[in-house]
């Protein structure tokens, strides 16, 4: 598994290229972002091959977060063959994460 830092323009081509897609909206200025990115690296660690983690700064490219609706960071979104599956808003836990791309494999 990969953990990719994407932008408005490589967005659709990193759905386009992965399976399993989970999706990070976050800004450096957010707290509660800073408490994901460590969870978010361990769920790359942990769960192989089995789904890519991309990482999107909503300060740096808000046409991809206005596209999808983000209002609050930190949202992540599982993306499935290139369709929105989940959205999440708020620190999410390993465990919660784990689970969410068990059931999506």
């Amino acid at each position: 598994m990969s953990l990719l830092n994407v932008s408005d323009q490589t967005f659709q081509e990193t759905l386009d290229k992965n399976n399993l897609v989970l999706v990070d909206f976050w800004a450096p200025w957010c707290g509660p972002c800073k408490m994901q990115s460590p969870i978010l690296d361990q769920l790359t660690e942990e769960a192989g091959e089995a789904v890519t983690i991309a990482k999107i700064n909503v300060d740096d490219n808000p046409e991809t977060a206005s596209k999808f609706g983000v209002m609050s960071i930190p949202t992540l979104k599982l993306f499935k063959n290139g369709s929105e599956v989940k959205t999440m808003v708020g620190v999410q836990s390993l465990q919660t994460l784990k689970e969410l791309v068990n059931q999506n494999q």
